[in-house]
């Protein structure tokens, strides 16, 4: 068994999404729940954006027991400057630099040459470097940076001193094939690459964010970058949960995470009440709708045997159990299992009696409550 590190952004990139500021208070809480969780990496803020977010980034860095705490700067001497003084106290320390290196980003954004970008990649490393060992370096927009420069870049800053390679799809352009290509490239093509862990950084904008850090995981990268809930900018990030879960899910991958998947659903329930951010019901593992059934064909499966319908048990990201809602589409094993829930024992004339009000109140309402069916069984004249 391999192990992929989680990076958690919860903090930093899942922040950024307008509205979702938290305050200092409420940043250590979910800091201190992230580390309980079992991430590696917590990357806390970008200390030179604002006095606020220096303050956070120092005070976790006094928190954190178990992961590293990383600061995001620019390539930038004055970044690396704060970020390293916010990191003062920090047990483990990262410092996240990083530049753009597709052809957009140079021309447009940095008006620069290839050369000039390539120059302040490394002195950004070598400065880092001098404040800490652990320096992670990110080539933004590298999911639309031509293969050999993005190789060529990633050489230079493993040279001088990188220990983390974090290949964004910063756009959310890639296709999974075309991302975990990418990966397989670096690690063909990158001297002294074995010095260096490669990252994903997927964003979510044609919603494949999972499944290219998934692709890049089995093409050498060993580090995901992601948040809870997979909040972040515009259509947000890799989701924790669900990268965690797939490898779990798929043992043959031979890869793991160090993640306590049973606090997951209780993370994202704190992420997003703090965040004023609802989380979609049908999200996957940790949605309102992750784990019920509706359908009376899925609800008399599961009632039979879970894993009919289900491939995770509920209770491994810490949902107490199934969902079986009755609706006007439930059968009457449905309606037998939550009438004994509650107390009745229904034989079989009785169930058919009783299902036949059932339907009655089922297409009058979206669904049916425990509180409706004492109701329900009294009119039934069993």
């Amino acid at each position: 068994m391999d192990y992929v590190e989680i990076f958690d952004t919860t903090l930093r990139d899942g922040e950024q999404v307008p509205g979702c500021k938290l305050d200092s208070k409420t940043k250590l809480v979910i800091a201190e729940q992230l580390d309980l969780l079992g991430v590696d990496v917590l990357e806390a803020g970008f200390p030179i954006s604002s006095p606020g977010d220096f303050k956070a980034v120092e005070d976790i860095s006094k928190l954190v027991k178990n992961a590293t705490v990383c600061g995001l700067t620019r390539a930038v001497k004055k970044d690396i400057d704060v970020a390293a003084e916010a990191l003062k106290s920090a047990k483990r320390a990262r410092i996240h630099t990083g530049i753009g290196t597709s052809e957009s980003h140079i021309k447009y954004k940095f008006n620069a040459t290839p050369e000039q970008i390539l120059e302040r990649a490394v002195a950004a490393v070598k400065h880092a470097k001098s404040y800490v060992e652990d320096v992670e370096f990110y080539a933004e927009d590298a999911g639309r940076t031509a293969n050999p420069f993005l190789a060529q870049v990633c050489e230079a800053v493993v040279k001088a001193g990188a220990t983390v390679l974090n290949i964004p799809d910063t756009t959310g352009y890639c296709l999974p094939e075309e991302y975990g290509a990418k990966m397989k490239y670096l690690k063909e093509n990158v001297k002294g690459i074995h010095k260096a862990r490669l990252s994903c950084h997927c964003h979510n904008d044609l919603g494949l964010a999972t499944a290219n850090s998934i692709a890049g995981v089995q093409h050498g990268a060993r580090q995901i970058e992601c948040t809870i809930n997979g909040i972040g900018e515009r259509a947000g990030n890799t989701s924790l949960e669900e990268v965690v879960m797939i490898l779990r899910q798929h043992a043959h991958l031979n890869l793991d995470t160090r993640i306590n998947a049973k606090m997951l659903h209780g993370i994202s329930n704190l992420v997003s009440e703090s965040m004023g951010m609802p989380v979609q019901p049908n999200k996957a593992i940790v949605g309102a709708n992750a784990f019920a059934h509706s359908s009376g064909i899925h609800q008399d499966g599961v009632i039979k045997k879970r894993e009919t319908y289900e491939i995770i048990d509920p209770k491994d990201v810490g949902v107490t159990e199934s969902a079986i809602v009755l609706t006007a589409r439930s059968g009457r094993a449905a309606l037998a299992y939550r009438a004994k829930n509650i107390g009745f024992e229904l034989d079989k004339l009785q169930l058919d009696k009783v299902y036949e009000q059932f339907l009655i109140v089922a297409d009058r309402q979206k669904e049916v409550g425990d509180e409706d069916l004492p109701k329900i069984i009294e009119s039934s004249n069993i």
